[in-house]
């Protein structure tokens, strides 16, 4: 895995704000209770990658987009965990609005 991709780091982010140990995120992960531990700590290290289908169960686990674990910015990072929480008919709104703007430049 590359050293400079931002999932190592916007992992270790989601569990440290979920206050979730790194074999408490693998388990409710589902990752083998033997190996849930040292996997998460060799995604976190940057050692090793997840695949699509784990990583969007880390990502259920802890409630952030899948998206979010490849933010190489903080803002948008910041801004994907805010817009998660945004209700759908705000959101459709916001897009729209910004659409508009976009079209009108």
């Amino acid at each position: 895995m590359s050293n400079d991709s931002p999932l190592p780091l916007r992992l270790k982010q989601a569990r440290e704000r979920k206050g979730l140990s790194q074999r408490r995120l693998g388990l409710e992960a589902g990752l083998d209770e033997f190996s849930a531990s040292p996997r998460i700590n060799h995604y976190e290290r940057g050692r090793h990658a997840p695949d699509y289908s784990t990583l969007s169960r880390l990502a259920g686990v802890l409630d952030v987009p899948v998206a979010f674990f490849f933010a190489s910015e903080d803002d948008l990072a910041d801004w994907l965990l805010l817009w998660r929480e945004v209700p759908q008919p705000v959101r459709q709104r916001t897009l729209d609005e910004l659409r508009a703007r976009r079209e009108e430049e």
